[in-house]
């Protein structure tokens, strides 16, 4: 692909036009103004520089109109809405424009036109129809000036630390050469200068080791919180597809005579800005629908004593791994009279089936796609598609939509999409040897818990919480680790989540720290509990646990306690993939067990050959050496060939569980397949067993 010489026009040229647009609704909103006039008119004039240089004339025009169009109310006179409709357009003729000039050097931009056409003067507007300018890929990010100096800063940091590796070697070069002359004085005889010269070595390897081993600790943390800021640095912000969503409100309304307000709620929960390309997409097409079968006209409105400006909602939460995003509307709600009928016209209903549909029902059928209530075929709606769209993308994104309507008060749709990278605030704590980390926001509080204070429900014990009884439980026991012995008093924190609250036990608490959540591979994303994992300072893995999941367990839980027993001699992972190393590990450390990891079949024998291991679990598709091939080669070794193996792999073929079992694993797990309880009961077995 040819070298892309608008690069970063383009990035540049994005953030401006967003700007444009940004000024041109909250223009609208504060009815004019000298400050909003004159933010929009330098936002201009930097776009229309930098286009000229980049030798861009459409745009530049553009962006000259912009000023001609403005420059009369730069006293703060009230702004006339044909107006603001001009300057929009010019809006989406730019980003059409930009839009064109990525298209030979991005595989997925949108593709449109070049435009040729003279820029026209502004001109009076007749009510504007929406213009669906195509949404690029958000490929640039803001970067807020105090995450970068805190980068700089580790950077920084770390930079010392590796200055001090190297005082270190320098060191090590004197250790050697005293080592060298302890050589010479032993072939010369000289044992009294030798003994000397050995408790000198003795004491300066002892002293280089210490401060050594302090300063790659360091350095380990230090990197870690690199790697963590850098992480964040990739991280979108919601907010940046607000500008999106409330001018696809504007244009929906204006083309229907109808009002309403935007809200964004939760615009700094910030995600993947591939995962946050494709919610855009979805949601533009959900406030569409809002506004077009949703909201009514000002007329009817008022008639059933609403306020003639409706409201549409958009509200971002996270649970576990998953984003929820809700959009709300105040209006009418589904029209079930109408998805009857137009159900049987389409034959998607026969007469029977129509006259059970109630509002759920209703809901789900129009999910389906290819049912619309739309009076007839506009610009916004009336085939069918928009829904069936905002549910094709979920399903490509393993989302999920759900949508909700009570009759006259608005309908809710949400959009549930996993994520693979989020930033979240957690609360850190000890449970047993292990740190895991709850989400800070599902944290109602931390409480100090006598052991009198706790009461038998049923089989169940409760702790009275804000006068209602609330089920507790020991963290440890849902993390599979040994019940904690009986105590006076406990630490415990009170989560909250869609089920009820729920107090758990900890050991320690730690405090809050700002974790990268990274969602489970396929191996662990079965187990509940866990939401995700995450390195803290030491570059160790910690699980973060997801509050719904716990809540749920908590209230499952009975009192007899659950008790497993660490191996005795510690387990060995092999995996080349980071992620699920650090979760096995995690997972397992939890369960109460020790822990090795190796990044390849070759350094697990290594690994296996420097330490004797009670168990192995190893992946079988990796590069190099893979699982069967490591098997069958810890059985031809004497050494190695009694310590009992689990293939851990997401093949699933017959064949392949078979060929792991004839090269000697005596178990074969199935990722997709994955349990978390099986697993640890099969790893008690083959421990309890012996080899």
């Amino acid at each position: 692909m040819a070298k892309d010489p608008y690069r970063y026009f383009r990035i540049e040229a994005r953030e401006l036009i967003d700007g444009l647009s940004r000024g041109a609704l909250e223009l609208e909103r504060v009815g004019g103004g000298a400050e909003p006039v004159t933010q929009i008119l330098r936002l201009a004039h930097t776009l229309k520089g930098a286009a000229r240089v980049v030798k861009q004339p459409i745009i530049a025009d553009l962006s000259h109109s912009t000023e001609t169009l403005l420059e009369p109310y730069r006293d703060g006179r009230p702004i006339d809405k044909p107006h603001i409709d001009e300057l929009l357009r010019f809006v989406d003729r730019m980003t059409t424009q930009l839009a064109a000039l990525a298209a030979p050097f991005e595989e997925d931009a949108p593709v449109a036109p070049p435009m040729s056409v003279p820029v026209p003067a502004p001109r009076p507007a007749v009510v504007a129809k929406p213009v669906f300018v195509p949404a690029p890929m958000l490929e640039s990010l803001r970067v807020d000036v105090e995450e970068v100096d805190g980068l700089l800063d580790v950077l920084g940091e770390t930079q010392v630390s590796i200055s001090g590796l190297r005082k270190a070697s320098l060191a090590a070069e004197q250790a050697r050469q005293l080592a060298k002359t302890l050589v010479e004085q032993l072939a010369q005889g000289g044992v009294v200068r030798a003994r000397a010269t050995a408790e000198v070595l003795r004491s300066q390897l002892a002293r280089h080791e210490r401060e050594l081993q302090q300063q790659l600790a360091q350095l380990g943390a230090e990197v870690t919180q690199a790697r963590e800021a850098a992480g964040r640095l990739r991280l979108l912000p919601v907010s940046s597809i607000g500008t999106a969503l409330e001018r696809a409100v504007r244009d929906a309304t204006g083309a229907l005579g109808r009002k309403a307000s935007f809200t964004l709620v939760g615009g700094d929960v910030r995600l993947d800005a591939h995962v946050l390309t494709g919610v855009r997409d979805a949601l533009l097409h959900v406030v569409r629908n809002a506004v077009t079968h949703g909201v009514e006209s000002p007329i009817e409105r008022r008639a059933i004593g609403k306020d003639e400006s409706g409201s549409i909602r958009v509200e971002v939460q996270r649970h576990g791994t998953w984003l929820v995003f809700s959009c709300r509307d105040d209006g009418r709600g589904i029209d079930v009279a109408a998805v009857r009928r137009v159900a049987v016209e389409r034959g998607k209903l026969d007469a029977q089936q129509a006259a059970r549909l109630d509002e759920t029902s209703a809901a789900t059928l129009l999910l389906s796609g290819g049912l619309s209530t739309a009076g007839q075929v506009d610009e916004l709606s009336g085939r069918g598609v928009g829904l069936d769209t905002v549910s094709s993308i979920a399903r490509s994104m393993k989302g999920e939509v759900f949508l909700r309507s009570e009759r006259g008060k608005g309908a809710t749709l949400e959009l549930r999409v996993p994520v693979s990278l989020a930033s979240v605030t957690a609360l850190v704590v000890r449970v047993g040897e292990s740190q895991v980390a709850v989400p800070l926001d599902a944290v109602r509080r931390t409480v100090r818990v006598a052991d009198a204070e706790l009461a038998q429900t049923g089989e169940q014990r409760s702790l009275v919480f804000d006068g209602a009884a609330i089920p507790f439980s020991w963290l440890a026991r849902l993390l599979d680790q040994p019940e904690p012995a009986p105590q006076r008093t406990w630490s415990a924190i009170v989560v909250g989540a869609a089920d009820g609250l729920a107090a758990l036990a900890v050991d320690r608490l730690y405090g809050t720290a700002e974790v990268m959540l990274k969602a489970p591979p396929r191996l662990a994303a079965v187990d509940a509990i866990v939401a995700g994992s995450a390195l803290d300072e030491h570059g160790n893995p910690r699980l973060v646990l997801d509050p719904d999941a716990l809540v749920r367990a908590a209230r499952s839980q009975r009192t007899q306690a659950r008790t497993i027993e660490a191996a005795r001699a510690p387990l060995l992972v092999i995996d080349d993939s980071l992620t699920t190393r650090m979760l096995e590990q995690a997972i397992l450390e939890s369960a109460g067990y020790e822990v090795d990891v190796a990044a390849s079949a070759e350094e697990g024998l290594q690994r296996a050959h420097a330490r004797r291991y009670g168990l192995i679990l190893c992946d079988v598709e990796m590069p190099g050496m893979d699982g069967f091939s490591f098997l069958e080669m810890k059985r031809a070794d004497p050494a190695l060939r009694d310590i009992p193996a689990i293939l851990v792999s997401s093949r699933d073929a017959e064949q392949d569980k078979q060929r792991g079992l004839d090269a000697g694993a005596r178990a074969y797990v199935v990722k997709g397949e994955f349990d978390q309880g099986k697993l640890l009961t099969t790893i008690r077995k083959l421990l309890g067993g012996g080899a």
